[in-house]
């Protein structure tokens, strides 16, 4: 059973005769004729008696409204995808981790709203593992993430570099190590500290740096909003590595100290990853577009002025 003899049975159903099927549907009358030969075929009974005008009979009569029903569904899907290839989608699902949600996105999805006013945005923060699988899962559009090459190597993965950014040493002002303007990986041997929780990119980083230099990492605290590391840490017992962007805003607190790490620099690579379908949509191949733009703009700037200060 194929869509066109349905399509073929209801033109005829409805108009009560052959020519005008034909005519309503663009087709010869020989073809109307055949696509309904053919279902009848199918179904193994006469769907119209032929004396006069078209009829339906009792077979015909009840194969119409499940007729309908199909074309209607077939109608819906072809509209949808119409709007969808359009740029009609009605919302775009983003993932991304704590620093991107709170410093890069904002004037990316305010400038979006204006270009597609219509389209219901949706943000979440996630660490990166859980935001490329939730990618992977069909469950939203884009992740804005860590890289990790493990779980972003697929041929499905479109991955736009952002930017890099060094990982950097949170302070209380009174801890032994603000007093080194120079602090080794050796010398946070052991010292608790506040860490992401498991799933967070960050976390791994942190970590596999620990196990390279053969220290030991004291994660006392495991959290996963970067505004409680600020509170955390100002309490006096922890210290913490995070992300340079973030700790930009904290070098005019008098009660933090940051601090860069001595040989050899830990840094991580922020991408935007969508999918190969995902990117032939408008509205969301404007926002992975507008996004590299607006970042690579806006992180050297956001650097320099901290440089600066």
């Amino acid at each position: 059973m194929r869509l066109e003899q349905l399509q073929a049975f209801l033109a005829v159903a409805e108009t009560g005769n052959f020519q005008q099927a034909a005519q309503k549907c663009g087709v010869s009358q020989s073809t109307i004729s055949r696509q309904v030969q053919s279902l009848e075929a199918t179904v193994g009974l006469s769907l119209f008696h032929r004396q006069g005008n078209a009829k339906l009979t009792l077979g015909g009569d009840r194969l119409l409204p499940h007729a309908k029903k199909i074309c209607q569904i077939w109608a819906t899907a072809e509209q949808e995808l119409t709007d969808l290839q359009a740029g009609k989608q009605t919302e775009l699902c983003v993932a991304g981790i704590p620093s991107a949600c709170a410093y890069q996105l904002p004037p990316i999805l305010q400038k979006f709203s204006r270009t597609y006013p219509n389209v219901q945005l949706r943000v979440t923060t996630l660490g990166s593992d859980r935001a490329l699988k939730v990618l992977k899962d069909g469950l939203i559009d884009i992740a804005i993430v860590m890289n990790n090459p493990f779980l972003t190597a697929s041929s499905e993965m479109v991955i736009t570099r952002l930017y890099e950014e060094k990982i950097q040493l949170l302070l209380p002002a009174q801890h032994p190590l603000s007093k080194k303007e120079v602090i080794t990986w050796r010398d946070l041997d052991n010292f608790p500290q506040a860490v992401f929780k498991d799933g967070y990119g960050l976390q791994r980083l942190v970590q596999d740096q620990f196990n390279r230099q053969g220290i030991r990492l004291n994660a006392a605290l495991e959290l996963n909003a970067l505004e409680a590391f600020r509170g955390v840490v100002k309490q006096g017992s922890l210290i913490a590595l995070l992300p340079e962007t973030f700790l930009v805003e904290l070098n005019y607190d008098s009660d933090l100290v940051v601090r860069s790490l001595s040989e050899p620099n830990l840094t991580r690579e922020i991408v935007l990853v969508t999918t190969i379908d995902r990117i032939q949509i408008p509205p969301i191949q404007y926002f992975c577009k507008l996004a590299a733009e607006m970042v690579q703009q806006e992180i050297p700037v956001i650097l320099k002025s901290a440089l600066s200060s």
